[in-house]
């Protein structure tokens, strides 16, 4: 599976003409190479590939870089320009995107004998298309996190703290499995709701108030994200009203997602809606993003999201209205896209839950 990743790497060298592209970027190593640590380089060239890193790793990297040889280095970017000037390459791709300025200075003195070219855009879409082992992962991930949720709400009543709810939720997923968290969650109830990322803070939970609840696991290098609103007491006409049109976005675009739709359109279609209901101007974000190695990765879905939707692609579905000085509604599921269709890999109900 992982030389397969390799030659498709390698294919892509030579639509872009060069000998070798150099990856920094942790999760495309790990994703190229299995390599699970926090410091290391992947170099592919056309006809072969190496891992790079330090004497800490080289025992680990023995388990797991089985599709390559490893190469210990002292110095990071100087064991990257020994290995570049032996094998003699001259055009080198690299991750434009994630270099700093800083960063490419210091590797262009290093390898001043080979020409960096910028490899961003033609690797931009190297992760979307999940394979079976990713899917399961991704799935496995998603139910811990949707499990844990559901099994928290229980403790979220008038009076509790935001960020004491997000704590007890954490060590909920810990406890069903998950490695960790996928982000610091957001838990912003009431007026707070305005705020889409508004993360967990000191504010007690008001009865009769909305609470937005974005959350994710971390399992197995995979990351989920979901998001679920409630109502804590009594909802009011208002609230039932926007929930319902945020709904109601939702469910269209997930209904219309296929392989073949652009990126673009399923974002009008639930953009367009929320514009027809009169709260365009409070839908500011993206309708989603794709999800895995990273929790925000390709591809983009936005009025400028570019391409189309393929047979195993997951990515978030996540209209929203946030009104200043009311709150806000978000209701987020994470999808793969199937032959026909898609299936939610998030389990969490998407009807207005209200906590009483």
């Amino acid at each position: 599976m992982l030389q397969d990743r390799i030659v498709k790497i390698q294919g892509i060298l030579e639509k872009q003409d060069v000998e070798a592209v150099l990856f920094l970027n942790l999760s495309n190593v790990r994703y190229l190479s299995g390599f699970t640590g926090s410091d290391g380089a992947l170099v592919v060239g056309r006809e072969g590939s190496w891992f790079l890193t330090d004497s800490r790793y080289t025992t680990q990297a023995a388990r797991e870089v089985t599709a390559c040889p490893t190469i210990e280095y002292r110095v990071k970017l100087e064991g990257i320009a020994e290995l570049l000037e032996a094998q003699g390459y001259r055009r080198v791709g690299f991750e434009d995107e994630y270099t700093t300025v800083a960063h490419f200075a210091a590797l262009s003195a290093k390898v001043a004998g080979a020409e960096l070219v910028p490899m961003s855009a033609g690797l931009a879409t190297l992760r979307a298309v999940k394979d079976a082992d990713e899917l399961r992962l991704l799935a496995e991930t998603a139910r811990l996190a949707s499990e844990a949720l559901l099994s928290s709400l229980e403790g979220l009543r008038p009076g509790v703290i935001e960020r004491d709810f997000a704590l007890a939720l954490e060590f909920a997923m810990r406890r069903a499995g998950a490695d960790d968290k996928s982000f610091d969650f957001i838990v912003a109830s009431g007026e707070r709701g305005a705020l889409p990322h508004g993360r967990a803070g000191e504010k007690a939970i008001g009865a009769g108030e909305l609470v937005t609840i974005d959350f994710g696991a971390l399992y197995g290098g995979y990351h989920s994200d979901e998001t679920v609103t409630v109502c804590v007491g009594k909802a009011d006409d208002q609230q039932r009203k926007i929930y319902g049109i945020v709904k109601e976005a939702h469910d269209r675009a997930i209904a219309a997602v296929r392989p073949g739709i652009s990126f673009t359109s399923l974002d009008a279609i639930a953009r367009d809606f929320i514009a027809d209901q009169g709260y365009g101007d409070f839908f500011g974000h993206g309708l989603g993003h794709g999800v895995g190695l990273d929790v925000h990765e390709k591809p983009t879905l936005s009025p400028r999201g570019e391409g189309i939707v393929e047979e195993g692609m997951v990515f978030t579905v996540e209209p929203g209205i946030y009104i200043p000085e009311w709150g806000g509604v978000r209701i987020e599921d994470t999808v793969v896209v199937t032959g026909d269709g898609c299936r939610l890999l998030t389990k969490v109900p998407k009807e207005l839950i209200i906590l009483s």
